[in-house]
């Protein structure tokens, strides 16, 4: 069965991700069509980035790392729940994906994102991100508003109607492109 990672690329006291990220693992195990994880970053050992060589190199000398390439490895494809920081997602994020790399290789992956503006501007950020990384992303995304789909500022957490069929759109576009993917991995792709 295909494997879903959700990772949450938040660490910040009182999140409004970690309701997100929650909502979207419901949402997501109710279909039955894939095994879903959760990865919160909060729980994560990754200190910043501190292997002697690079990601693409495979050659990962701390434990945290080595620990973290397992991790990502298991997983076709991923999704992303990010807020936006300063028009742009979180360095925990960052540290997260910069810190392996042929594990990402040819998998795919979903954004949801969350912020004022929906965090549609982490979203842009990510994706050339995701492309050197050899990672897929889908077209379809998932934008919380913290004005309509939050109450207090991201205290309260009330997607709109409309986010549910957003989320479905997104998780099956991720699912075909994972599983289209795994021929590529596999090196039997046509």
């Amino acid at each position: 069965m295909t494997k879903i990672a959700i990772i949450l690329g938040s660490t910040r006291a009182g999140r409004a991700g970690e309701r997100v990220a929650q909502w979207v693992l419901a949402q997501a195990r109710r279909r039955g069509d894939a095994e879903y994880d959760l990865i919160d970053l909060a729980e994560v050992d990754l200190p910043q980035i501190d292997e002697p060589f690079p990601p693409a190199m495979g050659r990962y000398t701390h434990p945290h790392t080595q620990r973290w390439a397992t991790t990502i490895a298991a997983y076709d494809g991923y999704v992303l729940v990010t807020p936006e920081y300063n028009h742009s997602f979180p360095g925990v994020l960052k540290n997260a994906l910069d810190r392996v790399y042929t594990e990402w290789n040819n998998k795919a992956a979903g954004l949801v994102s969350y912020g004022v503006d929906g965090g549609v501007r982490a979203v842009e950020a990510l994706r050339p991100v995701l492309a050197a990384l050899r990672l897929a992303d889908v077209t379809a995304t998932v934008t919380l508003n913290l004005r309509t789909d939050f109450a207090d500022f991201g205290a309260t957490f009330t997607p709109g109607q409309h986010q549910g069929p957003a989320l479905t759109t997104m998780l099956d576009q991720l699912l075909s492109r994972s599983n289209a993917l795994a021929d590529t991995r596999r090196g039997t792709a046509v």
